[in-house]
């Protein structure tokens, strides 16, 4: 299933076996633009996400409405 493009080698979805990851812990360092979307997606898969980020970030509060919680430090 995987291709090269422009030299590059592109996976797809079909090329990832998801059961290898999980019952495990993800953890998604940051929130911003990559971390966001990264976080979301492998929620939405079902996956055990947690997102690193200093307290007080401009994200925590976004992160927490997209349905992440503050676990004990």
């Amino acid at each position: 299933m995987a291709g090269n493009i422009l030299g590059t080698t592109v996976y797809y979805d079909g090329d990832c076996n998801l059961e290898k990851l999980r019952g495990k812990k993800i953890t998604v360092v940051g929130y911003g633009s990559q971390g966001h979307a990264h976080s979301l997606n492998l929620k939405d898969m079902g996956m055990d996400v947690t997102i690193g980020l200093r307290q007080g970030s401009k994200s925590w509060k976004v992160a927490e409405e997209a349905g992440f919680k503050q676990e004990n430090q």
